[in-house]
């Protein structure tokens, strides 16, 4: 029985959600910064972390600077 790689506990195949190679439970499958739900191809990988594309993913490793991404992405040092 394949386990999930956020809880570690077995999925059963009626809870069973796919995504970036792996069986995920349908509420663990959530956004690394946020915790929104995503849903299996609607979002990016980063270091086999789940993260919905906007903002999130574009924010965090997206092209940093002035009109790229949104507020998040600005970096001020």
């Amino acid at each position: 029985m394949p386990k999930c790689p956020k809880c570690t506990k077995e999925v059963y195949f009626a809870e069973r959600v796919t995504s970036l190679g792996k069986d995920w439970h349908r509420p663990c499958l959530k956004c690394e910064k946020c915790s929104k739900t995503l849903s299996p191809g609607s979002h990016a990988e980063h270091e086999g972390k789940p993260y919905c594309n906007k903002p999130c993913y574009s924010a965090l490793f997206g092209p940093k600077g002035f009109g790229h991404g949104g507020t998040e992405s600005h970096s001020f040092n």
